[in-house]
């Protein structure tokens, strides 16, 4: 595939991303763009290895190795090195629905398998993914295509999150009426609320919305499903259903002083901040402001950076980012070999912002909190710690230990939790009589996607739990592929 000796006469490089003392001004992207010329040379990277990891799609040791979605990435890499960009994206949309999203927020299992990276800086996959579909949109090659027929069969899709946008998608393209479900005001679920706008543009989404609109998808937003619109409806007026819900019941942290005010969960933080600044640039005041404030995040991953680089877009006085776990090594241990996902210690945007802002990386690790402590008016005003020391119990497992003389006052008046999520709410799981598995998500096998009750499919994290964006494009057209098969006894569906 592609220039059979590129991988050797062309070393890996990424467009820049734009100064973190410039992009902290503004909510745009980071992101900048390569020239086609650029793209060809990093596209001519991608040998012909024989046996492509890249897009193997598989769970080594519980995380991604290679392309969840199986995309055909040695095909597009060559269309790209030989200047065929609409070949490209015909093949890339073959395997996902929405390569503008995964282009920009995945953090690409694909690089992590790719041969090249086992003794070379892997190729570079994701940018390559997210120009291809830029030039598509810029060409004008991505049009609204609607089925030639319908099969006169309606599904409800729950969530319009990336698993319940891919499942419409699918059923809407082999002909069947599919209405998507929405509590809040737009569409989009996490791509729209849950992710920064500097991370992933709204009218991004926004435009591939539009375009499953005008393909005949129907979307009813500010409309949450067995509050709003009874499941005795629902099941009632849809041969089918596919619950795309998400996980979005937080982990909280119970320790005194919780309930002090200026203490809030990440999502509720981000959302209401995407919100104002879609609905007034921030001017209506409607949400969570960090500015003028010291910061404490507390938890890693995805997440906390965002709400990093969320707090000093608004101006903080300080952040700190606390994690409980040990810092990852900076290169692959020996018990994380090639193609698994290498699990290192990586600096996210936030983290780059922080350092450039305050001189120093946000970063606490082996900290854990011990409470909040409040002004006489309630308002928070410190968080109290203590290292831990991670050290393996009489079973054999790791668990950490306070060290004493380590303890910590911190000045805060805004605490934002984000220590993952716990699964999915129980209002609409119980009102449909739906199983549970041990970590209370929809019961329901990868692979077939149904659930205990008859028509009613499951799909994303509201089924697995938290994961990626790829992972929940996965599961919606993989549920999507099963719930077509139920409507017509066959399907089609990749």
């Amino acid at each position: 595939m592609a220039k059979p000796t590129g991988f050797m006469e062309y070393k890996r490089e990424l467009p820049p991303d734009r100064p973190p003392v410039e992009r902290i001004k503004d909510w745009d992207e980071f992101h900048e763009h390569f020239t086609e010329e650029k793209n060809m040379t990093q596209g001519a990277r991608c040998m012909d290895c024989g046996i492509p990891f890249c897009h193997m799609g598989l769970l080594i040791n519980g995380m991604a190795s290679g392309c969840p979605i199986n995309n055909l990435i040695p095909e597009w890499n060559d269309l790209v090195y030989r200047g065929l960009w609409k070949e490209a994206i015909n093949r890339l949309h073959r395997t996902n629905n929405f390569p503008e999203f995964t282009g920009r927020v995945c953090p690409a299992p694909c690089e992590g398998s790719c041969t090249v990276g086992i003794n070379d800086p892997p190729v570079t996959i994701k940018n390559n993914e997210c120009s291809i579909i830029d030039k598509a949109f810029e060409e004008g090659w991505v049009v609204p295509e609607p089925p030639l027929t319908r099969t006169g069969k309606k599904v409800a899709v729950v969530g319009s999150g990336p698993s319940g946008l891919a499942a419409a998608a699918q059923l809407n393209k082999v002909g069947h009426w599919v209405t998507v479900f929405e509590r809040a005001d737009r569409i989009g679920g996490l791509l729209m609320y849950g992710i920064p706008n500097m991370k992933l543009d709204k009218n991004i989404v926004q435009r591939r919305v539009d375009l499953l609109a005008a393909e005949g998808v129907k979307f009813k937003t500010n409309t949450e499903v067995g509050k709003d619109y009874s499941a005795e409806k629902l099941l009632k007026e849809f041969d089918a259903v596919v619950l795309c819900g998400g996980a979005t019941k937080p982990r909280d942290l119970p320790v005194e002083g919780r309930n002090l005010k200026g203490i809030n969960f990440a999502m509720s933080y981000l959302h209401a901040n995407t919100k104002s600044l879609l609905d007034s640039n921030l001017r209506n005041d409607n949400f969570i402001s960090a500015k003028g404030k010291d910061v404490i995040v507390i938890g890693g991953g995805d997440t906390g950076n965002d709400c990093v680089g969320t707090s000093i877009r608004h101006g903080c006085k300080s952040v700190v980012q606390f994690e409980i776990l040990p810092p990852k090594p900076d290169a692959r241990r020996s018990n994380n070999p090639w193609p698994q996902w290498p699990d290192i210690k990586k600096t996210d945007y936030g983290q780059e912002e922080a350092i450039a802002v305050f001189g120093n990386d946000p970063r606490e690790y082996c900290i854990s909190t011990k409470k909040f402590v409040g002004d006489e008016n309630g308002n928070l005003k410190e968080v109290h710690t203590i290292n831990v020391e991670w050290k393996k119990d009489a079973n054999g497992r790791f668990s950490p230990v306070e060290v004493p003389g380590t303890e910590k006052v911190w000045p805060a008046q805004l605490v934002l939790i984000c220590m993952g999520f716990l699964g999915p709410e129980d209002s609409l799981l119980s009102q449909l009589n739906v199983d549970r598995d041990q970590r209370s998500n929809v019961k329901s096998d990868y692979g077939r996607f149904t659930t205990n009750v008859k028509g009613i499919f499951a799909a994303g994290d509201m089924r697995r739990g938290q994961s990626l964006v790829v992972w929940a494009i996965n599961e919606g057209r993989a549920a999507a592929r099963e719930c077509d098969r139920y409507l017509m006894g066959y399907t089609d569906l990749p």
